[in-house]
């Protein structure tokens, strides 16, 4: 929609007293050409019937940076050719009546050194309730390699994490406690025990398990730490915990994580939910105490899911990983949680590569160079079971978390023997990957056989079979593929 002619009002006229459309204030810039060192969004516009999509995508620059409704004199104060956001290209959304994809060039200098609130603060602050907008979504960001430096980036990183726990060539296991809520301190103990025991790396809070009058956080601290240490000394694997410190103050979630150092765990967790400030001070924490961090990416659904209005979660994916975190929740497309294969590829690109090249099939519209900031473990985590870990590995690759929780606890032969079925599937299936083998068309053969010496596994896949969660996504690339997905 390039084609589209408007004249930038400029000189006197440009801050005469009144109201001005946002696309002859400067805010649509067809022919800007986005510095190196701009940080760029890209929005999803809907605008309201009859309001024209350049004048809506302009008036997103405008209020995201530095417009409001009505020409004021203090522009004339600052340098406001420089700190207006520039829209420079929409296009019609492919398949996608009436919706429009902004691209906006932000310069550098409108955003505080290495802060996430202050960026989504100015990104997605007051602009989503924008009046003549039906909808919109932030769907992809760039940030340039001057702005990606003044963050710190995950505390501990894939490579350093694996040489902390001593394991290499395969997914890590875990699994989250279940029930969430209502256990003991000692019966929580317990499950977290025989999970380890029977051969998980990891047990893993959940994200609304913090301190009840049920089970208070130093209990269970206590009750797991003494389950990992037991485990730890059965197996002679290292092994840990998730302990959710997260709490109502920073003062609390500091002292629980205090604690958790001192019990020897490797590794603590935070809730989404506790804000991007809380988030990167955890972070900077866990650097210091050279501990693992994870984060469940609770409450993510209520703005990424739906397709045009919201954040898609790849936004918040690379937030995260500049912010700090070592793990983050990132879809396993067979899972009881949404998600859409590509679209989750692109979820775990983001995560785990040191550049990112524009993949639109992915979701990802622009080049992200990493510099040299650690890669983030992707977790894959909501109703799977030891049956699909061939598609699993097929579909989300080595470096990544695989979590039974349901599909460990649920098992027909106790904790123990669920957590066995899952060890003895995946290094049956990495064995047999290593060997050269299709797993994803061999799977099921390969997970028979397996089966065949290891009652616990065939318990497992007699009880789940071919269980899955057969929706459609509601998040889906706007690009088709051009070949299947493979990691």
């Amino acid at each position: 929609m390039n084609e589209q002619i408007v004249t930038t009002v400029r000189g006197k006229d440009r801050y005469k007293a009144g109201v001005m459309e946002y696309k002859r204030m400067g805010y649509w810039e067809p022919d800007y050409t986005p510095k190196d060192t701009d940080v760029i969004a890209l929005f999803r516009v809907t605008p309201q019937d009859g309001v024209d999509p350049i004048e809506a995508s302009a008036a997103v620059a405008g209020e995201s940076s530095t417009a409001t409704w009505t020409v004021v004199w203090t522009d004339r104060l600052t340098a406001a050719e420089k700190y207006r956001a520039k829209c420079y290209r929409v296009d019609p959304v492919p398949n996608g009546p009436g919706q429009y994809f902004a691209y906006i060039a932000y310069d550098l200098d409108l955003f505080e050194a290495g802060s996430i609130a202050n960026l989504s603060a100015s990104i997605i602050g007051n602009v989503f309730g924008f009046k003549p907008l039906k909808a919109l979504r932030l769907e992809d960001m760039r940030f340039p390699v001057a702005y990606v430096k003044t963050f710190q980036g995950p505390a501990t990183g894939i490579v350093v994490e694996r040489e902390r726990l001593d394991k290499f060539g395969r997914p890590l296991l875990g699994a989250t406690v279940k029930p969430k809520l209502g256990l003991s301190g000692r019966n929580y103990g317990r499950v977290v025990y025989e999970a380890l025991k029977g051969g998980l790396d990891f047990t893993k809070d959940d994200e609304n398990i913090n301190s009840q009058p049920f089970m208070h956080w130093r209990e269970r601290f206590l009750y797991c730490m003494e389950a990992v240490n037991k485990a730890q000394a059965a197996s002679g694997e290292i092994k840990g915990s998730y302990l959710n410190v997260t709490a109502a103050t920073m003062e609390e979630m500091y002292e629980r994580a205090e604690f958790a150092k001192e019990l020897g765990s490797v590794i603590v967790m935070i809730d989404l939910v506790i804000g991007y400030t809380a988030i990167q001070s955890m972070a900077k924490w866990a650097r210091r105490n050279d501990m693992i961090l994870h984060l469940h990416r609770a409450g993510h659904s209520t703005y990424t899911r739906q397709k045009s209005h919201g954040v898609s979660f790849r936004v918040i994916a690379k937030w995260m990983r500049l912010a700090g975190v070592d793990h983050i929740h990132a879809g396993t497309v067979v899972g009881k949680l949404e998600g859409d294969p590509f679209t989750t590829r692109g979820y775990y690109d983001v995560c785990r590569e040191d550049f990112n090249p524009t993949n639109l099939e992915h979701g990802i519209f622009f080049d992200q160079p990493w510099a040299s900031l650690n890669k983030l473990m992707p977790v894959a985590s909501g109703g799977i079971h030891a049956g699909q870990m061939h598609q699993l590995i097929d579909l989300l690759g080595e470096d990544v978390v695989l979590q039974f929780g349901g599909g460990t606890i649920g098992h027909p032969m106790g904790i123990a023997a669920g957590a066995t079925a899952n060890r003895v599937a995946l290094e049956a299936m990495i064995l047999a990957r290593n060997e050269g083998r299709n797993i994803l068309e061999e799977g099921p053969e390969i997970l028979a056989q397996a089966a065949n010496h290891c009652t616990p596994l065939k318990a497992a896949i007699d009880v789940w079979k071919d269980v899955s969660f057969n929706y459609q996504s509601t998040d889906t690339p706007d690009f088709s593929p051009a070949v299947s997905v493979s990691m």
